[in-house]
């Protein structure tokens, strides 16, 4: 007659602790997963590095909300008619919901567009005198008196500049200054980053936002500062 077989099963003890031991192992092992997902996320979203943000510490101002609750971001292009039909709109925008709404605009001159160049260093030349939205004002409500010329524009844009009351001299060295285009063309390297193939192009606390209506738009400003 064949020996009796042992009984293998564990104690309940036993069965505790090899429990417990599984336990600790599948947490290590989620406590590293996450810490990868993390070191991920920062090579992707960290602060500094050249790391592409949809907002710079240096990045423009239209409006700085007093109580700010959300952040409205807009890629733009001067010679854009898009964007000037969109200017009188953001302005709406900042007039209703400016006490909690900051908006932010950002360089994106179109490679289709002659002038576009030109008139965003215009912009910035004027923004190093204090005159940013003065400028960004000039160059939509004078649009269709400079657009699609083939010529350079920039005397135009030299006038806007007197017009203004800038200091002419350091308007000039601005200009002739290879800091200025590339302060543009930094708006414009994040933008290509953020998938930005036109303007204008809304980010709102961060997110590509693309309302189908002037009634949307205003809805999610509206959502936005709600949250």
């Amino acid at each position: 007659m064949p020996a009796p077989v042992p009984n293998r099963r564990l104690s309940l003890p036993n069965r505790i602790a090899v429990g417990l031991v599984l336990l600790a192992a599948l947490i290590t092992v989620l406590i590293i997963v996450v810490a990868n997902l993390r070191a991920g996320g920062a090579e992707t979203a960290g602060a500094d590095g050249g790391q592409v943000q949809v907002v710079r510490d240096d990045s423009h101002l239209l409006h700085q909300a007093p109580e700010e609750k959300a952040v409205l971001v807009e890629f733009l292009d001067f010679e854009c008619e898009a964007c000037r039909a969109a200017y009188p709109l953001v302005e709406e925008v900042i007039a209703e919901y400016g006490e909690n709404l900051t908006v932010v605009s950002r360089y994106f001159p179109l490679p289709g567009h002659p002038n576009s160049e030109t008139s965003a260093a215009s912009v910035e030349a004027a923004a190093q005198q204090g005159k940013f939205h003065e400028m960004h004002a000039l160059m939509f409500e004078k649009q269709t008196e400079w657009s699609h010329s083939a010529e350079s524009q920039a005397a135009t844009f030299r006038g806007y500049a007197s017009t203004l009351g800038l200091d002419l001299a350091a308007y000039d060295a601005a200009i002739a200054s290879p800091a200025t285009m590339e302060r543009v063309n930094s708006d414009k390297k994040d933008g290509v980053a953020l998938d930005v193939k036109g303007t204008p192009t809304f980010f709102l606390e961060g997110r590509l936002i693309q309302p189908a209506s002037t009634e949307e738009f205003r809805s999610l400003i509206e959502t936005a500062i709600a949250d």
